[in-house]
């Protein structure tokens, strides 16, 4: 039997004894078998399709690839020391029953990373969570520690994986993680410099089962955070979580919200961005980390994005950045594409893809930056109920175009608290016309001065490959619609909005 006590730094021979079974040959999967074997453990992968360039090196590097029905546990898993589970994998998948059956420990590859982040120098944690925001917040937080001269490393759900960090070479000062629910339901023990919950919303209740294990996966990143908690003025569930979380003595709860900041709070003041917790005198003054003009300049002008700015910065602080490092950040920091994107103007009309916004949280916030919009919604709703969301904007809805597979839900919301509003289906199903029809279909009903805004609140992957893929889809009829206002130059979608956007 393996004592797991022993496994909590890569400087022991004690992994050489443990039989890992992997669940999942995906880019975590496949990080945590290449770790795996280097510290010389013996390593089974299961998957349903592997890939198949990574199952030939998972070969290489000496793992087993089984594949395996995903409703039929292979029997590898029965002679398993611990299993490493992909952090797709719902908690009443049959594998993940069977390992609980048999009494085997189930990590995710973030507690894996945590015990064996000393290969090189152990690197410091800024861990970010939340239903919406994490990955512009991580990024812009790594900015600001790059400005301030550390060795950063943006990780964990934004794509690269925590290990393949730990086993850099050179190592990191820091690194700013962020975790999905899904990432936290299997977190294991951490102790972070400093953790940030954005916000919360209903959202995975499909694969978490409820609301509230959703909300309880979400709380875990603040268990023994050592110097700062950072919450959410504007969602006192998050404030909750604080309050209730076991955090090493002397850790700071630090507010960020858009309203005027209290004492260890970050806030705004007369459009100044200001900072109110890392000072000696903060009960009677604060620092300029910035002004909304700097967010203007960074693109982050919408006011969900001003909070994301202020949580980074928070962090940011917590962990020694100056201020200056801060708006320096602000002011040359671009978010990534499909992140309320402006993709121009045509005759008058704006065009803005937020394809990531996958749940009514994410959508909220794009839709109410815009005071008349013609809404491309529709996806995969993942059981989180879209009325409140169609409630609260309908009065801002020039039309909607209703595409994806779950639209009945979508239908049906609009009926009841958007009935004046024109409401159109894309009935292509063909992924290369989606959205060319529904661009078309929306910009029949936009007048000058609205906006046709892709913010579809639900997943993608019923038409789509990704969140980004359907971004992509959408900017290409964009520009096709652009050069075809043009004289029909190129509708190919080669061509970029209108000249001046």
């Amino acid at each position: 039997m393996v004592d797991l006590n022993a496994l909590t730094t890569w400087h022991t021979e004690a992994w050489r004894d443990v039989h890992a079974v992997v669940f999942g040959a995906g880019v975590s999967g496949f990080s945590v078998a290449d770790t795996l074997t280097e510290l010389g453990a013996q390593v089974t992968v299961i998957d349903t399709n592997p890939d198949e360039q990574r199952a030939a090196l998972l070969d290489v590097i000496g793992a087993q690839l089984v594949i395996a029905e995903a409703d039929d546990p292979p029997q590898q898993i029965d002679s398993a020391d611990i299993v490493i589970t992909s952090p797709g994998l719902p908690p009443h998948h049959p594998w993940l029953q069977r390992a609980a059956e048999l009494g085997i420990p189930v990590w995710g590859d973030i507690e894996l990373a945590w015990r064996v982040r000393d290969k090189v120098r152990a690197a410091d944690w800024l861990v970010v969570t939340g239903t919406n925001g994490k990955t512009t917040t991580v990024q812009l937080t790594a900015h600001m520690l790059l400005r301030a001269g550390f060795k950063v490393a943006p990780v964990g759900n934004i794509g690269t994986p925590v290990l393949d960090a730990v086993r850099d070479p050179e190592g990191f000062d820091v690194l700013v993680v962020e975790l999905s629910s899904f990432q936290l339901h299997t977190l294991g023990e951490i102790s972070p410099h400093s953790a940030a919950v954005l916000n919360i919303a209903d959202d995975h209740i499909d694969w978490h089962g409820s609301s509230e294990a959703y909300r309880d996966a979400k709380a875990k990143v603040f268990h023994l955070v050592r110097h700062a908690a950072v919450f959410s003025l504007d969602d006192h569930a998050t404030e909750r979580m604080v309050e209730e979380a076991d955090v090493v003595e002397g850790a700071r709860a630090i507010g960020f919200g858009t309203g005027i900041p209290g004492p260890s709070d970050f806030g705004i003041v007369d459009d100044v961005l200001v900072d109110r917790a890392f000072l000696e005198d903060r009960h009677t003054s604060a620092l300029e980390i910035g002004a909304l003009e700097d967010l203007e300049q960074g693109g982050l002008r919408s006011p969900h994005m001003a909070r994301n700015a202020l949580a980074a910065a928070a962090l940011a602080r917590s962990y020694g950045a100056p201020v200056e490092a801060v708006r320096d950040a602000l002011r040359t920091f671009r978010p990534d594409a499909h992140r309320t994107q402006r993709l121009g103007t045509i005759g008058g009309v704006e065009y803005v893809d937020d394809s990531k916004a996958t749940n009514p949280h994410a959508a909220s916030g794009s839709l109410t930056a815009f005071e008349h919009v013609v809404w491309i919604v529709g996806g995969l709703l993942k059981g989180v109920d879209i009325e409140p969301l169609v409630e609260r904007v309908a009065p801002r809805l020039r039309a909607a175009v209703v595409i994806g597979a779950e639209r009945d839900a979508v239908l049906g919301a609009l009926r009841r608290h958007a009935s004046e509003v024109p409401v159109v289906e894309v009935d292509e199903v063909d992924t290369e016309h989606v959205m060319q029809c529904a661009v078309e279909r929306a910009s029949e009903f936009a007048a000058p001065g609205d906006t046709v805004l892709l913010a579809p609140a639900a997943a993608s992957m019923d038409q789509f490959v990704s969140y980004a893929d359907r971004g992509d889809r959408f900017q290409q009829a964009v520009r096709a619609r652009a050069a075809k206002e043009r004289g029909g130059a190129d509708e190919t979608g080669h061509s970029d909005p209108a000249a001046g956007s």
